[in-house]
């Protein structure tokens, strides 16, 4: 069983982790092609899984995951993106997540612990397939 508390936390701070990401993902070399992407766009994308995580996590199918994540695969190709920036941004998403969970989601407990280590598990198997249906969609366009 995950966190509920550190989720709750998560989702409430959507904005601020959202700008975190956009910010770095604005400067950063390894993803100099998303320069020129609506930020609009990105922050939508960004924000609906930060602040929706328990609903991705927990909620929604393998078949939301595949659809979500096919067409923005296929949409990133369009836009002339190479693959390898399009990965790096979603381990981005992920990093900032995960980043800010050991900022502030400090275990005070063996059972907090646990179910800090089930969402880490989580996040990574959710991220998983983010990047697999993205490669997917991506290559589908190719």
């Amino acid at each position: 069983m995950i966190s509920a508390k550190l989720v709750k936390m998560i989702e409430e701070h959507a904005e601020q982790l959202t700008q975190e990401f956009l910010k770095d993902l604005q400067i950063n070399p390894k993803t100099s092609s998303y320069h020129d992407v609506a930020t609009e766009e990105l922050h939508n994308r960004t924000y609906d899984v930060y602040r929706n995580l328990s609903d991705w996590l927990i909620d929604k199918t393998e078949h939301d995951v595949e659809q979500k994540y096919l067409a923005l695969g296929r949409r990133r190709y369009r836009e002339k993106i190479p693959l390898s920036q399009v990965i790096y941004a979603l381990a981005l998403t992920k990093s900032h997540l995960i980043g800010y969970v050991k900022r502030y989601g400090l275990a005070d407990t063996a059972l907090e612990f646990f179910q800090e280590l089930e969402l880490f598990h989580l996040v990574s198997q959710f991220y998983d397939g983010v990047i697999y249906y993205t490669i997917c969609g991506y290559e589908e366009e190719v």
